[in-house]
């Protein structure tokens, strides 16, 4: 089998989107065609990431300020970006991301109000500005994203729910600034509408990632 080229794409949204449904069924499709996938997520990704992911999602967020959540993203993306993702981009692999900076930036940034120079000065100190090259964002009604996301962490008895627990007002700038970004730079985002079933939204999700690497 010829060596395939690597890529990396991400998976954003605001909380109940369907991310992790997708990605999964991402990955099953191209390991299908023959392509070594690698699956991950943000923030995690490796041991020392996932140490951090536990300072920051659970229930009573750790108390840092939304600055000092940026340095804690930034720092386990580092290394996250420099043991996993690149080495298997350059390996030949697909790489998959459930969430990534656009994450740091709808969050932190839009979210939370931290000032989006100062984000984008982390982005380009800490990891020289590297990005993906297709993010998908999967858009979905505020009331009805956290309703799928209550239900789910209810039956998973996750302590994961931080975010779910703050304001519509907070939810709904998160949604926007999905939904800017994507506006700014259409050439890397795509933006699906996640209120349609699983199986639309997975192949409008295949169809476009088979045109952005030329198989369509």
């Amino acid at each position: 089998m010829a060596k395939h080229q690597g890529y990396f794409v991400t998976f954003e949204g605001g909380e109940g989107a369907g991310k992790s449904t997708q990605v999964h069924r991402l990955s099953e499709y191209m390991r299908g065609l023959g392509h070594e996938v690698i699956l991950t997520r943000e923030p995690g990704g490796t041991l020392e990431a996932e140490r951090i992911r536990d300072l920051l999602v659970r229930n009573d967020g750790g108390g840092w300020s939304p600055l000092e959540e940026c340095l804690l993203l930034f720092a386990a993306r580092s290394h996250h970006i420099r043991t996993l993702i690149k080495p298997s981009v350059e390996a030949g692999k697909i790489v998959i991301c459930d969430r990534f900076t656009d994450s740091t930036r709808a969050y932190q940034g839009y979210g939370l109000g931290v000032d989006m120079q100062k984000i984008e000065s982390l982005n380009e100190t800490v990891i020289d500005g590297f990005q993906p090259d297709l993010t998908f964002v999967l858009d979905i009604d505020v009331r009805a994203g956290l309703a799928r996301s209550t239900d789910r962490l209810a039956a998973e008895s996750s302590n994961e729910d931080r975010y779910e627990r703050l304001d519509l007002d907070f939810h709904q700038k998160l949604r926007q600034g999905f939904l800017n970004m994507a506006e700014q730079d259409t050439a890397r985002f795509c933006v699906i509408d996640a209120e349609r079933s699983e199986d639309e939204i997975a192949d409008e999700i295949k169809n476009e990632l088979n045109k952005r690497m030329g198989m369509a």
